[in-house]
């Protein structure tokens, strides 16, 4: 499985039987070099309605005929802008082509921006993944909380995806105390340096995570391979 960090929160996942992205912030990214009608893929998953995850998602969708994974009420706008979708909901889990998906819990708020006018787009969440055996938890927006270690498979996590920003999201000192709660075998930072309010070096979190956990730091457009 191929991973490309897109910059901000963006991640897009090359599988055995399909392809997907999460949280699709593109073409309004200052550190996304990519256009949205670069993106091809089959699924578009989304945390939660702010416009720097919830992105150029409609379009993407569009261009690809790709189906839209978010909770219920944010899979519901997106259904009435004429995308395909499927709604799910904290703690639920489902069965697509390409593996399962389970939404987890994230502290944090979801509403669409249409002019002046604030529509929210219910709870936000976190996905945990399980994609060709592997397991991938991408946290969304989120303080940490201590039930985050409830959603870890028996297996243990391959790869976290948590947000290092602080402001809006945990800072270092609290994602480093989410991976030790969650102990994945590696840690991929998000969610930083797109705007100056939530600039941080994320090689601070080396010598504050437990040692035994890789720490991968990817620029826009870098990938991994899991």
């Amino acid at each position: 499985m191929q991973i490309e960090f897109l910059g901000h929160a963006g991640v897009l996942l090359q599988c055995k039987k399909g392809s997907l992205v999460i949280d699709p912030f593109i073409k309004d990214n200052p550190l996304c070099f990519k256009e949205p009608q670069d993106i091809k893929v089959d699924w578009i998953l989304l945390t939660h309605g702010h416009g720097d995850h919830f992105g150029d998602a409609l379009t993407i969708a569009s261009n690809n005929q790709g189906q839209i994974i978010a909770p219920f009420e944010l899979a519901k706008y997106c259904e009435s802008k004429g995308c395909t979708v499927h709604p799910m909901h904290i703690g639920g889990s489902h069965e697509f082509p390409f593996g399962r998906v389970k939404l987890t819990p994230a502290l944090h708020g979801s509403a669409v921006f249409e002019g002046d006018k604030i529509i929210y787009t219910g709870q936000p969440c976190g996905f945990l993944l399980n994609i060709e055996g592997k397991w991938i938890y991408h946290a969304g927006d989120t303080g940490i909380f201590s039930d985050m270690q409830l959603y870890v498979p028996e297996e243990g996590l391959d790869l976290a995806f948590l947000p290092i920003g602080d402001n809006f999201v945990m800072g270092l000192e609290d994602a480093a105390r989410a991976t030790a709660l969650i102990k994945p075998k590696t840690l991929i930072p998000i969610h930083y340096d797109t705007f100056p309010l939530i600039e941080q070096d994320p090689q601070e979190l080396k010598p504050i995570i437990p040692a035994d956990i890789e720490l991968v730091i990817l620029k826009p457009g870098e990938q991994f391979s899991l």
